[in-house]
């Protein structure tokens, strides 16, 4: 079943002439991860932020289960946002410094109101224990955590209001190879435990093919090719995605 149809996909920022998005177009099914790849500025990120409203498009649309996200209200777009989350890049920046670990988690509740005061605090070390986390985790400052467990607590985050689609924008791109692999590892077996949907964005061809079924290669803003993943390694057609594979096997 389709989950997400982006059609024609468009922005220009005021101080580029060329666009970051050029005309982007794809479907996302329930269920699949779905794998985004190019170098860094070739638009990946602005993709991502036009798909949740996080920027706003030139034009295009973006249909979440058949209702175009683009023309909704602000209103009604918070509400969806409970369906709809993003896992970021860096795990340092994503959490705020002044917060312990539970409120960090426990503000999503405060934003959706969706579940009980009495209820928030076993809800968040579930949220935690779901991600190798758990209890004694609620007191600590992100100061005290190493860069993986923040983003394990980025990934608990997303998870808090039981979305359907995730993004997830390079989850481990800032992190060492040995910690990449446990996340990777983690956000698969919570992909299949919970039936997720991800947009996984990634500059490495490598990592991609490790968690993704299909695979979209993005140069200079526009989609260059589309395949499942193992097509793309054995049968690149763009000379552009045969460079990034010759970095993954340097």
């Amino acid at each position: 079943m389709e989950l997400v149809r982006v059609n024609n996909l468009c922005k220009t920022f005021k101080k580029h002439a060329v666009p970051a998005v050029d005309g982007v177009s794809f479907s996302v099914f329930k269920g699949e991860v779905l794998g985004l790849v190019g170098e860094s500025g070739c638009g990946k990120t602005t993709l991502a932020k036009l798909i949740l409203r996080l920027a706003g498009a030139d034009k295009g649309s973006v249909y979440y289960k058949g209702m175009d996200l683009l023309g909704i209200s602000h209103g009604e777009m918070r509400g969806m946002r409970k369906s709809l989350q993003i896992i970021f890049q860096d795990p340092y920046a994503s959490l705020d410094p002044r917060m312990r670990i539970g409120s960090v988690i426990e503000e999503v509740f405060d934003i959706h109101k969706d579940i009980p005061s009495a209820e928030r605090k076993s809800k968040t070390i579930e949220l935690l224990e779901s991600v190798g986390l758990g209890e004694a985790y609620l007191a600590r400052m992100p100061s005290e955590l190493s860069g993986g467990e923040r983003q394990r607590v980025g990934i608990a985050r997303a998870l808090a209001t039981d979305p359907e689609f995730i993004i997830c924008d390079e989850p481990v791109s800032s992190l060492d190879i040995s910690i990449q692999a446990q996340i990777l590892n983690l956000l698969i077996e919570l992909q299949k435990k919970k039936n997720l949907t991800y947009l996984f964005i990634s500059h490495d061809l490598g990592v991609i093919g490790s968690i993704c079924d299909r695979v979209m290669v993005m140069q200079s803003g526009r989609i260059v090719e589309m395949e499942k993943c193992e097509d793309v390694f054995k049968n690149p057609k763009e000379d552009y995605t045969k460079t990034l594979l010759k970095a993954v096997f340097l």
